[in-house]
């Protein structure tokens, strides 16, 4: 199953009334901001009904049940609660799970069902070991941690939440107050529960710096740098061609893998490669996407020792050198895990491994965890001899050139790479991944949060250090202009603008100055509850990154990730747009929920846009390349209706 269907797509609400324990129930509809933006035109299901319709029906009904001071007056924190059923069916909506309840913020080490009858409140405790958490506990139905994994979602002009704790939930308050309450109580447990301190202005200021402050109190930050750059590539010659939102998704073609792909490595040139477990396959780039060329490249081709490590290890990690003729491949030492002592260098065009090289500092073998280009745009020297490194606490650059200028004897000895420019940090860095902007500046994620910029004339001290949202950095892009950073972690995106004005009133990026005070706030992409909870529970967002472009000038369209069997589109103008309506009513941190969703029938592999230079008349974005461990597919982003 593959296309251009947003979740909205496949799910269908429907106006028929629920029963349950032979009860009258209310329908219970997703309101118009909740779903991703339509990727379908011609496939329009009806438009759901608001809350507040919801409510008037009810009233019209006269049912029996009274208002929440007529039915209960003594019941604290009372709510509404909301159940949604029928996964991506036909017959998928929201029921009344019950008409009146409450909820209650405890602090127990007591996770996943394992808890008492005790009637909890805020002060209740039920400490073991000296460890516990703040829990949200709703009726004796719910009762789960307090952390980014619920996907909450505020629509602070419904006074509703939702949220997954084993399956999709909604609470309607009954006031703004108590909503209000309810969000500022539940955002103090999940900072306690993040941190390990309790949530207040001076603890704030440990974990997030002075500087940061914004990040914590967004109301507070200065968003001027958003829209001055928002303002900026409006005005630019490419913004003319900005995607629409009613734009739609078209597949183009599909091609079956030789074998199961585990890598995607995309050229700007002639051709593409699909890293398997038995060799790479050769696909042509066209204006529509990849199409197959009918050419394999077995790894027992060439030297055959380095190729029966290959046939062992399949490489997990691909990158195109030399004018895309020639490869690295990494294959990590132990399944599971990254870290790996050495690559094997392919040359394209003979299908042969040229070398295989080991990585070594001061005659002492080092691990890699990671490889990347000198800059965006590197693939495409001809004479590129270099490329950078990263290992947990290693930041470096490779020289596959001989420092004596003599040719190494391949036969006798396995080559060592010559650690050309680098750092060893001594302890603390964590470093997971990271990303080259145009000219050759590194960001690099962390596994504590952090996301650090390096210029180009050093590896030693970041320029720029931003703090972490609590959650680890597992994958990292930045724009080609180095104004912005996206970081990958495993329940949400975070976008960063890394521009601020210097003493002298010059705008700057991060990775050219200390960015003192003025630094704005970052933004979420987050997928709603109900969607995340379609992804499945062990499905996490991987390598979420720009569309690509290589020349100075160019704004990148789109952002996408993958989830599971889904890969995740954002306009990136409208991301970046503030008064767009996802950032309508909320509080904290601004999250974008607007997205469009390629479903497919597998796990997806890897998703990439491919070079800008494919992007046509009537498709102004290049086109997208989805990549199955069986199949890969290519779709355009039409801009016709």
């Amino acid at each position: 199953m593959g296309g251009a269907h947003s979740r909205e797509d496949l799910i269908s609400d429907s106006d028929e009334e629920y029963e349950e324990e032979s009860r009258e129930e209310e329908d219970y509809q997703d309101s118009k901001d909740e779903t991703p933006e339509r990727s379908s035109s011609d496939r329009r299901p009806k438009t759901p009904s608001s809350i507040d319709e919801v409510e008037t029906k009810l009233k019209a009904l006269k049912l029996k049940y009274g208002s929440a001071n007529t039915q209960n007056p003594s019941l604290k924190n009372a709510v509404k609660l909301y159940l949604h059923i029928g996964g991506n069916t036909p017959k998928a909506k929201w029921v009344t799970s019950e008409k009146l309840t409450s909820y209650s913020f405890i602090k127990t080490s007591k996770i996943n069902g394992q808890y008492g009858d005790e009637d909890g409140d805020e002060s209740e405790s039920e400490e073991e070991n000296g460890e516990a958490w703040w829990v949200l506990k709703v009726s004796n139905k719910i009762k789960v941690k307090v952390g980014v994994e619920m996907q909450l979602k505020s629509f602070g002009d419904q006074r509703r939440i939702d949220f997954v704790a084993k399956g999709v939930w909604a609470m309607k308050f009954f006031s703004d107050e108590e909503y209000r309450n309810f969000v500022r109580k539940f955002n103090d447990c999940l900072f306690e529960n993040t941190y390990g301190m309790e949530s207040n202005d001076a603890n704030k200021v440990k974990v997030y710096g002075k500087d940061f402050i914004g990040w914590a109190q967004p109301e507070a930050a200065d968003d001027s740098i958003w829209e001055d750059a928002e303002d900026a590539s409006f005005k630019s010659p490419q913004s003319a061609n900005s995607v629409r939102a009613n734009q739609d998704l078209r597949e183009e073609f599909e091609e079956a893998a030789n074998g199961g792909i585990q890598s995607l490595a995309l050229g700007a040139l002639d051709n593409s490669f699909l890293v398997g477990d038995s060799g790479i396959q050769v696909v042509k780039n066209f204006a529509h996407g990849l199409h197959g060329k009918g050419v394999y490249v077995n790894f027992d081709h060439g030297n055959q020792k380095s190729a029966s490590n290959l046939i062992h290890s399949t490489p997990k990690r691909a990158l195109l050198m030399k004018a895309e003729t020639n490869m690295l491949l990494m294959s990590p030492m132990t399944e599971g895990k990254p870290h790996t002592t050495g690559l094997h260098q392919l040359d394209i065009e003979t299908g042969k491994t040229v070398t295989e090289w080991k990585f070594g500092k001061d005659g002492t073998d080092i691990t890699m965890r990671d490889i990347t280009n000198d800059s965006k745009g590197a693939q495409l020297d001809p004479s590129g001899a270099t490329f950078l490194g990263l290992d947990d606490n290693r930041l470096c650059r490779w020289d596959m050139r001989d420092r004596n200028g003599i040719v190494q004897n391949l036969a006798s000895s396995t080559p060592v790479l010559n650690w050309a420019q680098g750092h060893q940090f001594s302890r603390g860095t964590n470093f997971q991944c990271f990303a080259t902007t145009g000219d050759g500046s590194i960001v690099v994620g962390s596994r504590d949060g952090k996301i650090r910029l390096y210029s180009i004339n050093s590896m030693r001290q970041a320029k720029t250090a931003f703090p972490g949202l609590g959650s680890p950095i597992t994958h990292v892009d930045v724009t080609f202009d180095g104004k912005w950073i996206l970081g990958t972690t495993d329940t949400y995106l975070v976008l960063i603008c890394t521009l601020f004005t210097d003493k002298d009133g010059k705008t700057k990026t991060g990775f050219s100055g200390r960015m003192g005070n003025r630094i704005a706030a970052p933004r979420l992409l987050k997928l709603t509850p109900l969607d995340s909870h379609l992804a499945g529970v062990n499905n996490k967002f991987r390598n979420a990154q720009f569309s690509w472009v290589t020349e100075n000038g160019k704004q990148e369209r789109h952002l996408v990730a993958t989830v599971g069997k889904f890969s995740v589109i954002w306009n990136f103008q409208q991301v970046k747009n503030g008064p767009h309506e996802c950032y309508r009513n909320q509080e904290g941190l601004k999250s974008c929920y607007c997205y469009k969703i390629v479903l497919k029938d597998d796990s997806i592999v890897d998703s990439r846009f491919m070079h800008d230079k494919f992007a046509v008349t009537d498709s102004p974005e290049a086109p997208l390349v989805v990549a199955t461990s069986m199949k890969v597919s290519s779709f355009s982003i039409s801009s016709k209706r």
